[in-house]
């Protein structure tokens, strides 16, 4: 049995627009008549069915929102989710949830599938493995095709789309800043999404702030790695080879490892050791002793702001409306990991 072409495959051999490929099926006085000849017979030839759903692409919205999220392990895009949600069945829209496992071949793939007809529009966070590359073409192909991209979290300056983000700078450095107000003075760094733009932004706020106090960086006390495998190993090493009295943790993974390891090993929290992370679900306040004092990063609220952005440009009659980058300000939550 063939395999059933797709309005952008189509365009794509023809060398023609997706618009273009979905006005000639359906017969619209823009087309010439010789493009639509040729269109349909190269669309019969290839097996090509119409999608219901994305019948007449340009004047009638399915009401339905993609959603690609990388991990639906981590505590935060979890609450980004329940916000997506939230805002989007308000504004009486559907929501299709997928997750890329941080694959940039999964993530394209989910892409190019909604995309034809499914959807209205996506919000989503790029995948690891698609900011360790550099790859963001995938991105730029469906917004140029006519579908409206909201990123969230983890976003390109390379991608023009509207934007969610929290201020990861200013919140490493408040962060650091407020571990060496406490008294700390050997801040250690551990990042596991070194890989990552929240990742990069949040040590440089880390940095910044050691430079701000006169602090002399020890490399010795910086864990930057792109993967978990082996984090708790490191993290014990760290503190066995090192003085240590204060951690900047960058992830909950990181942030948890960094608290229990730090226990295991004999640590007075918060006398000896103070710690501070970027964490914000149960597990960080309500299953760990002691309780951890986290940087949040108000998850539900990123993704109501995100929809919001999105459905504004869906229903806008603005032809060329600018795109908007939102910064939600994240809060320190203090707990008994540095009181």
């Amino acid at each position: 049995m063939k395999a059933k072409a797709t309005l952008k495959q189509i365009a794509k051999e023809l060398n023609v627009s997706v618009s273009t490929v979905s006005k000639a099926l359906n017969d619209s006085p823009e087309i010439s008549e010789q493009t639509k000849i040729r269109i349909k017979e190269y669309a019969k030839l290839k097996n090509y069915k119409p999608n219901v759903i994305g019948l007449n692409l340009k004047n009638r919205k399915t009401k339905t929102i993609g959603v690609i999220i990388p991990n639906i392990l981590n505590s935060f895009f979890a609450k980004v989710f329940s916000g997506i949600e939230k805002a989007a069945d308000e504004k009486g829209y559907n929501v299709i949830m997928c997750i890329s496992n941080e694959s940039i071949e999964k993530e394209a793939h989910t892409l190019e599938m909604l995309s034809n007809g499914t959807i209205d529009g996506f919000v989503l966070s790029i995948s690891e493995e698609a900011q360790k590359l550099h790859e963001y073409n995938h991105f730029k192909e469906i917004i140029n095709d006519g579908t409206p991209i909201v990123m969230f979290d983890r976003t390109s300056d390379e991608v023009e789309c509207d934007k969610v983000i929290v201020d990861d700078f200013d919140s490493g450095l408040n962060a650091t800043q407020n571990l060496i107000d406490l008294g700390c003075k050997n801040i250690a760094l551990i990042s596991s999404v070194d890989n990552l733009s929240v990742g990069k932004l949040r040590a440089e706020g880390y940095l910044k702030a050691l430079s701000n106090n006169n602090i002399e960086v020890n490399e010795n006390i910086i864990i930057r790695t792109d993967t978990e495998i082996d984090l708790i190993e490191k993290i014990n090493d760290l503190y066995t080879n090192n003085l240590v009295d204060g951690v900047f943790a960058l992830d909950e993974n990181d942030s948890v490892g960094a608290l229990k390891t730090g226990v295991k090993k004999g640590y007075k929290i918060p006398k000896d050791l103070k710690i501070i992370g970027f964490a914000d679900g149960i597990l960080a306040s309500r299953r760990l002793s002691p309780s951890l004092t986290t940087v949040s990063q108000h998850g539900i609220e990123i993704g109501e702001v995100a929809v919001k952005l999105l459905i504004d440009r869906l229903e806008s009659k603005e032809e060329h409306k600018p795109y908007e980058t939102v910064i939600i300000k994240t809060k320190l939550k203090e707990r008994e990991s540095t009181k």
